[in-house]
């Protein structure tokens, strides 16, 4: 008796001890589930914010903008200003060329270079190069490409193909190349206001002529890669909203895809009706049949 006793004794010490080992591993499981709802939760409020600068003062038209002048503020990503400054690295060297008001955001469209900080190399952005193509009036969106705009670039390439018969052969392929680049300038016309003798700028006088040259900023590898398109093929620019940075997936053209992007839209054509000929009735078989005088007829199937 004494041994049962002992031996229920010990059973319920490890029921409990087991009881407390679980209680503590739901407890720390129910623990790292909070933390990690809470981190995403930080991280979706981070997403959904961003930093911009904006004005500590009204800042007058043509005024060198400092650091001096700008904070930074948190704002929801909704209310973030196209083209908005998110870095002031971005904006060295520029100037004003409309008022900004105390507490609004800076953005690129107020922005221009000043031709007083040294010209086009001050003007390309910190890791990217400057290279200059060659365009027609089609190609730059029929001239009204301006300094400061966004485009993207696609180019027009006999892409060498290997046929069914195994011969090599040249197929023409659009091909999309870069995507939201920044445009330096439109032949020698950079868009930097023009200083005036009281130490003010004025935005240079607008060129009447498409021009025949783009120059753009891009990485060394693009650059790189630009120049031999352009002397293997054409180029062409497609002008982006201020508001657009997106970078899109995109397919080559050919053939095959814009059948294929035509096809979906394409209502199939009705098979012709047929007419159902109508079969001439067989002539009923039947016998007749005397009651008397009285002549019937009694119809029978073969």
């Amino acid at each position: 008796m004494q041994k049962q006793r002992i031996i229920l004794l010990v059973a319920g010490v490890v029921l409990g001890l087991a009881a407390i080992v679980m209680l503590n591993a739901y407890v720390n499981q129910e623990k790292q589930a909070v933390a990690i709802k809470a981190k995403k939760a930080i991280e979706q409020i981070k997403a959904n914010q961003t930093a911009v600068l904006v004005a500590k003062k009204d800042i007058p038209k043509g005024s060198a903008v400092t650091a001096d002048m700008l904070d930074t503020q948190i704002v929801p990503s909704q209310y973030k200003q196209p083209q908005a400054v998110t870095s002031l690295d971005r904006i060295d060297g520029m100037v004003t060329v409309a008022s900004i008001a105390k507490g609004e955001q800076l953005t690129l469209g107020k922005l221009a270079y000043s031709r007083r900080s040294g010209g086009l190399a001050e003007m390309t952005p910190m890791g990217k190069r400057a290279i200059t193509i060659s365009v027609d009036n089609i190609a730059s969106v029929g001239g009204m490409v301006k300094p400061g705009d966004y485009v993207d670039v696609i180019a027009m390439l006999p892409v060498p193909i290997v046929t069914a018969e195994g011969k090599q052969a040249a197929q023409a392929a659009v091909l999309p190349l870069f995507q939201n680049v920044l445009i330096l300038a439109v032949g020698s016309d950079t868009g930097a206001p023009v200083a005036q003798d009281s130490g003010r700028y004025k935005k240079a006088p607008a060129k009447e002529a498409a021009a025949s040259t783009v120059t753009l900023a891009l990485t060394p590898q693009e650059a790189s890669l630009i120049a031999f398109v352009q002397e293997q093929g054409k180029l062409r620019l497609v002008l982006r909203s201020p508001a657009d940075s997106k970078i899109e997936t995109i397919q080559p053209a050919r053939w095959e895809t814009l059948f294929q992007y035509i096809s979906q839209y394409m209502v199939p054509a009705e098979a012709p009706k047929t007419e159902v000929r109508k079969t001439q009735e067989e002539p009923e078989e039947y016998i007749e049949v005397y009651r008397g005088l009285k002549k019937d007829k009694m119809s029978f199937s073969k």
